[in-house]
């Protein structure tokens, strides 16, 4: 059924998941095995195939604060963070096959803040089907990754998307995944639970890097563990601008809903959060230079009085690619 515009599941759509998370497979799968061609032939030059190897890292610093209700300070701290990523695309005229891996590694400064890594492989394949049609499949898996439900998840996510570009200033997508998550529980033994994803997103283009972009989210994760499930909702809209050589600014805001599925509030009701989130970024591209700079406010709104809050999160990256 349709809930204030996103599209939403049935509760025994939800409980019956493992044959819709066998059908993702499959699909994927098979979608995913048409780069056996391309990887058996992207040596010869006369079939038009290539190979692009790329590597990129990244150096982050982060500050976040943000007050309570009752305007309690409440320090979130700093941390720093290197990423490194190296990648491999194959590439014919109209077939684009890349695997990716990335690692972070965060480190929180302050007493008692427990540094955190996450890794990331990526496998997808790209296909022109029309000058104006192409769709994409993708397997990830994710080892240590914090999600909306848990701090320490491992995930595999397996999408597929199609984007429909009629004129090069109107480009449209769509994207459909689907996840299954394994959660660290500390001493308590591991958890699990699955769930769809759904993205709808709209780009008008006014010239090199100026766009005017609209995006919506509907996800759900179902768990046996209560503590797990959760509905989220989200939309946003962005403005990227050129404002000088290699520089960019893009003001974008975007408004989130979640609802848990076992998380008890303070009035006895399941706990219900809202988000809006006001940003701007500058983004700075010299050459092989990636230098960007963001600011957001994050105004958070709960049914849990602990949860009300908000505040700032400042963050400057310095990334190189090779």
């Amino acid at each position: 059924m349709v809930n204030g515009g996103f599209i939403m599941f049935s509760s025994a759509n939800r409980r019956n998941s493992a044959p819709a998370r066998k059908a993702w497979r499959v699909v994927l799968a098979g979608l995913l095995g048409l780069a056996a061609t391309p990887l058996a032939a992207a040596g010869e030059e006369e079939k038009g195939w290539r190979l692009e190897p790329d590597a990129r890292i990244d150096l982050q610093t982060v500050s976040a604060q943000t007050t309570t209700r009752d305007e309690d300070l409440v320090i979130d701290g700093e941390a720093l963070s290197v990423r490194g990523q190296v990648g491999l695309g194959i590439e014919s005229k109209r077939t684009r096959v890349r695997l990716e891996a990335d690692r972070i590694e965060v480190f929180r400064l302050g007493n008692g803040r427990r540094d955190v890594s996450r890794d990331r492989l990526t496998a997808s394949v790209e296909q022109d089907v029309t000058d104006t049609l192409e769709l994409q499949a993708q397997v990830r898996r994710y080892d240590d990754l914090v999600t909306v439900e848990s701090p320490d998840t491992d995930a595999w996510e397996y999408s597929a998307r199609a984007s429909y570009e009629p004129t090069r200033e109107n480009r449209f997508r769509l994207w459909a995944t689907w996840r299954d998550r394994q959660y660290d529980n500390g001493a308590g033994p591991a958890t699990t639970g699955d769930g769809a994803r759904f993205d709808a997103q709209y780009r008008r283009r006014f010239g090199a890097y100026h766009y005017l972009t609209f995006d919506l989210r509907t996800e759900s994760i179902r768990s046996g563990d209560a503590q797990r499930g959760y509905e989220r909702d989200s939309a946003g809209v962005s403005y990227t601008r050129p404002i000088g050589p290699d520089l960019r600014v893009r003001p974008a805001v975007e408004v989130i809903k979640t609802r848990f599925d076992g998380r008890i509030a303070d009035d006895g009701a399941l706990r219900r959060d809202r988000q809006v989130v006001p940003e701007v970024e500058l983004q700075w591209w010299p050459g092989k230079w990636r230098v960007e700079a963001e600011a957001k406010y994050v105004f958070f709104k709960s049914n849990e009085s602990a949860r009300e809050r908000e505040g700032y999160r400042l963050t400057l990256s310095v990334g190189y690619v090779f």
